[in-house]
C-alpha cells in the first residue's frame, strides 16, 4: 500500500491489451476524462499501427499509436497502467510494473483471490507473482474503496462477480439469509468472450439461442464464494450454485440470485439492509418496487440496477441485478476505481447515462 503523491493534472495513463474489447472501451472512456491522459496505447497483434486504423469510430478523438509492451518506456510515460491481458500472462508482466513504480489495475483473474490454492484450483495455472496475491486489493469501489485509493495494485473483479457480489452484499452483509445453497442464474452479451475468432461466439452461432455453458464447476463461483464469505463474515463461509448463460447481445449481464430468508426476517429488514448500503452509493440505482431491471437500461454505463422481491410461498428472496458486462464488469468499474486511486470524485468520466429508454 502507498500514499497517493500529488501529482499534477493531468495523470497519465497507459493501457496493455488495448485493443480488446475491454482495451477499447478503456480508451472510450478515457479519452474524454478530465484529469487522465492516454500516453501509451500497448498492443501485440497491432504494433506500430494507430488505435484509430483499427478502430476507426476513434478518429480525431484517439489518433493514438499502438506500441510493444516495454516497462522502461512505460515507467517514463505513465503514472498508471491498466492492463487487460489474458490470465496467466497478467502475473509475469504485472510484478515488473510495480517494480518500476507504476500503479497498476489488472482486469485478468491473476490477482483477485486471496488463496493461491483457490487461484490455481480455477485457473489450473500456476502463479509466478503469488506474493502479490496479498498486497493486490480486489477492485469492488462498492466495497473496499478505503483500500482501493492507497493501493498499488487493484485486481479488477469479474463481470459475473461484479454482477452477484452487489446483489447479495446487503443480505449477507446484515445475515438476513442462509449461507448454503445460495443459486444464481446469470446472462451475459457476447461480448464477454472477449475479441477473439471462436465458432462458438460467431454471429450465426449466437443469434436467436440462448443457451447456458460451464455448468458446473465455472472459475467464477470460487470467486463470488471468496467475497460473499467475506461479506457474510462470522456467520459462516457461503456455498453456491453459479451457473452463466450466453445472451444473443453484444453488451449487458443479468443476475438472478436466490436465497432463502432466516427465519423472522422481512420485507422491511430487507429493505433497510439495501437503503442502509447503497442509498449513498451514485453506481446503484435501486428500482422502485414492481420494477426490475433491464440490461438495455445500464449499457454503456457503470450503473448497476437492482430489485428484490420475495416469494412469500417459499420463504425465497429472488435480487434482479444489472450492469454492462464492459461497464460496471469491466472497463467502467476500472475507471471508478482509478478515480479512487487518484483521489478524485468516483463518478469523474463516468456520470454519463448512456443505455436506452
Amino acid at each position: 500500500m502507498i500514499q497517493e503523491d500529488k501529482m499534477s493534472s493531468p495523470r497519465r495513463i497507459g493501457i496493455i491489451g488495448s485493443t480488446g474489447y475491454v482495451g477499447m472501451e478503456l480508451v472510450r472512456l478515457l479519452s474524454a476524462h478530465p484529469e487522465f491522459r492516454l500516453t501509451r496505447l500497448v498492443s501485440r497483434s497491432y504494433k506500430d499501427q494507430l488505435f484509430s486504423d483499427v478502430y476507426p469510430g476513434f478518429r480525431k478523438t484517439a489518433d493514438i499509436p499502438l506500441t510493444a509492451s516495454d516497462p522502461d518506456d512505460l515507467a517514463q510515460a505513465c503514472d498508471f497502467v491498466i492492463t487487460a491481458l489474458p490470465h496467466g500472462v497478467s502475473s509475469e508482466q504485472v510484478p515488473v510494473l510495480l517494480d518500476k513504480g507504476l500503479r497498476v489495475i489488472d482486469h485478468s483473474g491473476d490477482y483477485r483471490y486471496r488463496s493461491l490454492q483457490d487461484y490455481q484450483k480455477a485457473y489450473k495455472l500456476v502463479h509466478p507473482s503469488s506474493h502479490l496475491l496479498n498486497e493486490a486489493v480486489y477492485g469492488l469501489p462498492e466495497i473496499y474503496r478505503q483500500q482501493i485509493s492507497m493501493a498499488r495494485l487493484v485486481a479488477n473483479p469479474g463481470c459475473y462477480p461484479t454482477c452477484s457480489l452487489l446483489a447479495l452484499m446487503p443480505v449477507l452483509k446484515y445475515n438476513l439469509v442462509e449461507k448454503e445453497n445460495i443459486i444464481i442464474d446469470a446472462v451475459s452479451g457476447v461480448s464477454g468472450a472477449g475479441r477473439k475468432a471462436d465458432l462458438d461466439f460467431s454471429y450465426c452461432e449466437t443469434e436467436s439461442s440462448f443457451k447456458a455453458y460451464g455448468v458446473v464447476g465455472h472459475r467464477h463461483t470460487s470467486e463470488i464464494e471468496q467475497e460473499a464469505s467475506l461479506m457474510a463474515g462470522s456467520s459462516g463461509r457461503v456455498k453456491l450454485t453459479f451457473t452463466p448463460h450466453l445472451a444473443p447481445m453484444k453488451r449487458g449481464m443479468l443476475a438472478t440470485v436466490y436465497a432463502r430468508l432466516k427465519p423472522g426476517v422481512d420485507e422491511k429488514a430487507i429493505q433497510q439492509a439495501f437503503s442502509s448500503l447503497y442509498d449513498d452509493e451514485y453506481f446503484i440505482r435501486q428500482l422502485p418496487a414492481g420494477q426490475v431491471p433491464e440490461t438495455r437500461h445500464v449499457t454503456y454505463t457503470n450503473f448497476c440496477d437492482l430489485a428484490w422481491a420475495l416469494d412469500s410461498s417459499t420463504g425465497m428472496l429472488k435480487i434482479l441485478s444489472a450492469i454492462d458486462n464492459l461497464g460496471k464488469g469491466a472497463a467502467a468499474q476500472a475507471v471508478q476505481a482509478l478515480n479512487c486511486m487518484a483521489g478524485l470524485p468516483e463518478a469523474m468520466g463516468l456520470a454519463g447515462s448512456g443505455g436506452s429508454v
